[in-house]
């Protein structure tokens, strides 16, 4: 139950990520120019896809406190996401 609960999490991730970075904001597009320089078109994704591969491994170990974690990274993003799409960031 765990795993599938990170699963779905780290879509959510994907998905808050996606928005972030196609949001035109000023500050993302500068922050994307700069980690892109460093890391690649896609580096920030892979940064994501770790966090979620690691949740995931530890999920299936059993690991209660980390998707509690996993679970409030993704809240803190929703939120982060919610107050820079809506210009209130």
């Amino acid at each position: 139950m765990l795993l599938l609960i990170c699963f779905f999490l780290g879509v959510a991730n994907f998905a808050l990520h996606k928005a972030v970075a196609e949001s035109g904001h000023p500050f993302v597009d500068e922050a994307k120019r700069r980690f892109s320089a460093h890391f690649g078109q896609y580096g920030s994704y892979m940064i994501e896809l770790a966090l979620l591969i690691g949740a995931m491994w530890l999920a299936n170990a059993g690991s209660v406190a980390l998707a509690v974690m996993y679970g409030a990274y993704t809240a803190i993003n929703g939120v982060a996401t919610w107050l820079l799409l809506s210009g209130k960031a």
